[in-house]
């Protein structure tokens, strides 16, 4: 039974906070210009996209960087950009978001699906076995989980397996001290707004790799301008590609890079406030009868900008009181485990266009996951207070209140 008079969260898990002011006042520079394309420019100036990507690029260690229209279109570039097409086979994770098999089956390409272990990170047993069945895994840190990428990446070293990393989850995370999106040959961060810079939409793409950079700065539309991009490989490495590669454009604009430019310089500071916030919330939940709490892994340096919890072997019924009752004293719960796909969950078997065999192991997990945004506007009051309501809950379900 729970209290008579229950707390009540009212925050909103939406809300996200203000653009900086730093990036206000260089958006509405570019307003005034009228100079919205990333093309248009006056003279020598680099404009506000280039320098988003050369300070990306530094950012991150990596030698080139594309900023685009979206994250979802960075994973298709990046596919594309690698000679993935109709007919070849792509592996990924079973938890992950739709625009992965999305961006894999809209280059005419079949995902296979990897399962997921109940540290919520890719079943590393699986893609072994599975690691003859592509020479591409596109690789979900789905809500900022990672892997031992030291063990992945000898799996697929050893099987010429390319790895292409989706960091829309982990910008600003390390394995071992090195940036997420640095193991494999490309990397594809989102910038759309629940992530962890904001400019609405927008993704970008960043390698080492000479040729696989100049094909997809082409393929984003770069037309003959690529010379203007600051984050760029040679020019002689477009020779081979710039009459051959299609235009698929879809390139940022100055007005989303002027937002970002300033974000980006504060990421460092972001992730200690979420990884705070996270702390609090993990610190309320840990020992709740029923409740299994995701441990991270000492060589992970995560942001904690979502927390994930797992209900393991709770009938639907019960997970769904569960929601129902922490939304009804303003938690909002998402689960990842329901038959049909809510708002942003989703499981392997809900993309129909997507071939997917059974795994029973996954699905257990994929049942029990339970997963909750924490937004920057939050407190670590707030924090705590959404912890009691939770750990209450679930504490009532369990016990059949």
């Amino acid at each position: 039974m729970t209290e008579r008079f229950p707390e009540h969260f009212t925050g909103n898990f939406t809300q996200q906070e203000p653009i900086p002011d730093e990036g206000i006042a260089a958006a509405l520079e570019v307003l005034q210009s009228g100079r919205l394309h990333r093309y248009n420019l006056v003279g020598d100036a680099p404009g506000e996209v280039s320098l988003l990507e050369q300070e990306f690029a530094a950012q991150m260690g990596a030698k080139y960087c594309l900023a685009v229209a979206s994250g979802g279109y960075a994973l298709a570039c990046a596919l594309r950009a690698l000679g993935v097409g109709p007919g070849d086979r792509v592996l990924t994770n079973a938890f992950t978001l739709a625009p992965v098999p999305g961006a894999i089956t809209s280059v005419g390409a079949e995902p296979v699906f990897v399962g997921v272990t109940e540290d919520l990170v890719i079943d590393l047993e699986d893609l072994a076995a599975k690691a003859g069945r592509a020479d591409v895994l596109m690789l979900s840190h789905m809500r900022g989980h990672i892997c031992d990428m030291d063990r992945l990446m000898e799996i697929c070293d050893a099987a010429g397996i390319r790895v292409i990393e989706d960091c829309a989850h982990t910008m600003g995370a390390k394995w071992r001290g090195t940036w997420s999106g640095r193991h494999g040959v490309m990397a594809c961060y989102s910038t759309q707004t629940y992530k962890h810079a904001n400019s609405g939409e927008g993704g970008l793409l960043i390698s080492d790799d000479d040729a696989l950079m100049a094909r997809a700065i082409m393929l984003s539309g770069s037309y003959m301008l690529y010379e203007r991009h600051l984050a760029r490989p040679p020019v002689e490495a477009f020779e081979a590609v710039k009459y051959v590669t299609p235009n698929i454009s879809g390139r940022m604009d100055h007005l989303r890079a002027a937002i970002l430019r300033p974000q980006l310089r504060d990421l460092d500071q972001q992730v200690a406030r979420w990884n705070a916030l996270y702390r609090v919330v993990e610190d309320g939940l840990r020992g709740t009868p029923g409740l299994t709490v995701v441990e991270r892994p000492e060589a992970e340096s995560y942001v904690g900008s979502s927390i994930q919890f797992l209900l393991l072997d709770w009938g639907e019924g019960q997970v769904e009181e569960v929601l129902r009752r922490c939304a009804a004293r303003g938690v909002e719960l998402k689960w990842f485990g329901g038959a049909e796909p809510v708002a942003f969950t989703s499981r392997y078997d809900s993309w129909r266009y997507a071939a997917a065999e059974r795994m029973p192991e996954s699905d257990r997990v994929l049942a029990g996951i339970v997963d909750m945004r924490l937004p920057l506007t939050f407190t670590e009051a707030d924090c705590a207070l959404i912890a009691r309501i939770i750990r209450s809950e679930v504490g009532a379900v369990y016990q059949g209140g």
